[in-house]
């Protein structure tokens, strides 16, 4: 196990992909990340965290045989997270939003739906 740098404070950032695929009838699919990255300061964790997701950008062929390419849509946010001693219990993250109805229909895990 390697230790954290003392110098350096565990920031959390949500980063959106997006699959898209040859098939014109297949809408795109994109997928939230929340990534835990340890840097001095925010600009330091935003440019790892672009790092990294560029890294994670990728082409396969699905069963179909079509090409599927992920890639980086947006990094939305980078931020200290809520508490820094993360060997134990944490929060993370907090974000706030007034529209419920959207944040649901957004959601598919709030409705049980399978992705």
């Amino acid at each position: 196990m390697t230790a954290m740098n003392p110098k350096t404070i565990p920031h959390v950032a949500i980063v959106l992909m997006e699959a898209r695929s040859e098939a014109a009838d297949r809408p795109s699919l994109f997928q939230e990340n929340f990534l835990l990255v340890h840097a001095p300061d925010e600009k330091a964790a935003r440019e790892r965290v672009e790092r990294r997701a560029r890294e994670a950008e990728t082409s396969y062929r699905n069963e179909q045989g079509e090409t599927v390419t992920w890639r980086l849509r947006a990094i939305v946010d980078v931020k200290e997270a809520e508490d820094t001693d993360l060997a134990r219990d944490a929060d993370l993250y907090t974000r706030h939003f007034r529209d419920y109805a959207s944040y649901e229909r957004f959601e598919p895990l709030l409705s049980g739906e399978e992705i």
